[in-house]
């Protein structure tokens, strides 16, 4: 059985996990602030704050921006549910936008259109790891004619006087734009730290703020602790100093504060992430590229350009010519020969809930088409070069069945 993407747990993982349990301190800690302190001195950002997950990270900020009924997010309708979830969780509205033509990232243009009176942020996805437009989103967001119909609402909207720009970055991290690492490109960076994340911390995210020099970013760090951490002045690292045990619970908060025990997988993660775990990632895009180079049907992913290179997330494999249903039979074909694949995405107009709300799949058409012939393939750092050539050949023969059939 080959998997689609195991973590990369060792024991260097295991000591480093054995050395926080049995330190005594397992909640968020020295750890913690640690793996956020080079988190920040990695990716350039102003300051980080570490979470349970990247979902929270974004929702919180959201909800420090003032986000809340009768706003609007302006999202791709390609992405996971995460995206729309956090917005709806706030009692805003996801306005959904079609995908490049030939890509996975959201179209500037049509974030352009998009925009209204009522729109307060845009929530870009990096889809893969490859870094979307910034430019472009940025020449939308500091338009004069789009800062005149923004209205904010409160004092932060009105400090920051435009659309502030969200990047839910949780495949993206060690992506660059332009030589920056993401998590300093736009005002504030969602990383994913999750089990299938190319960094993992078994279940985790972080937000990196970079939001203009007008903002106290060290103040805004206190908030989004102090709104993770039920309000409570202060955490327990705080309340362990001497006489320090009174506290106040200033706001009615969340609790979704990173662990010092998930944060030891991450800084073991971490010290070895540029050194071992984006090289081989990249070496082994590489070796599928050249094993679909020959196949008239691959149309292989974008992995650079003159401004981005990705983080080496996902090998999203599309298929010239294919129908949703031949897609799916091929994915069927290669599990019979015991390879787990996936498909990123199910674009959210075709869920359930979405659907419901009543978005319809038509006014996408590009993410249909991105969508209607992508297959994920296996890709982690154990996986062996003879793995990949074996996954080459169950795709391409399984697709080839399909295409004649």
């Amino acid at each position: 059985m080959i998997p689609f993407s195991p973590p990369r747990m060792d024991q260097k993982v295991v000591d480093e996990v054995a050395d926080t349990l049995l330190s005594g301190w397992i909640t968020t800690g020295p750890k913690t602030k640690k793996f956020e302190k080079e988190i920040a001195a990695y990716t350039g950002a102003k300051k980080t704050i570490c979470f349970n997950s990247a979902t929270a990270g974004i929702e919180l900020v959201l909800r420090w921006y003032g986000i809340g009924v009768g706003d609007e997010v302006i999202i791709p309708a390609y992405t996971y549910c995460a995206t729309a979830n956090v917005v709806i969780h706030c009692g805003a509205t996801p306005v959904m936008v079609d995908t490049l033509k030939d890509g996975f990232n959201l179209d500037p243009q049509k974030v352009r259109e998009a925009i209204t009176e009522r729109t307060k942020v845009i929530i870009p996805v990096d889809i893969a790891g490859f870094p979307c437009d910034y430019d472009a989103l940025w020449d939308i967001v500091k338009d004069e004619k789009v800062k005149t119909i923004f209205h904010p609402k409160n004092e932060l909207q009105q400090k920051l006087g435009r659309i502030m720009l969200l990047a839910d970055s949780a495949h993206a991290f060690g992506a660059s734009y332009k030589g920056k690492k993401l998590g300093s490109v736009a005002d504030g960076t969602g990383f994913s730290f999750h089990a299938v994340k190319n960094l993992t911390t078994a279940e985790g995210g972080a937000i990196c703020l970079n939001l203009p020099d007008t903002f106290d970013h060290d103040e805004m760090y206190r908030l989004l602790n102090l709104m993770s951490l039920h309000g409570q002045s202060k955490d327990a690292l705080a309340k362990t100093q001497k006489g320090a045990w009174k506290y106040d619970v200033t706001i009615p908060g969340y609790k979704c504060n990173m662990t010092d025990i998930q944060a030891a997988i991450g800084l073991v993660e971490f010290g070895r992430y540029e050194s071992e775990s984006l090289p081989r990632r990249k070496a082994i895009c590489a070796l599928y590229n050249r094993g679909f180079a020959d196949k008239p049907w691959a149309v292989v992913p974008q992995f650079t350009d003159e401004n981005k290179e990705t983080s080496y997330h996902l090998y999203q494999l599309r298929i010239a010519g294919i129908t949703e249903e031949q897609r799916d039979a091929a994915i069927q074909k290669i599990a019979e020969r015991d390879i787990a694949v996936n498909v990123h995405f199910i674009p959210l107009p075709m869920l359930t809930a979405y659907k419901n709300m009543g978005y319809n799949m038509d006014d996408y058409p590009n993410a249909f088409a991105q969508y209607a012939s992508e297959i994920s393939l296996p890709l982690y750092y154990n996986l062996s070069d003879e793995q990949v050539l074996e996954v080459v050949h169950a795709v391409s023969d399984a697709v080839e069945d399909v295409l004649n059939a």
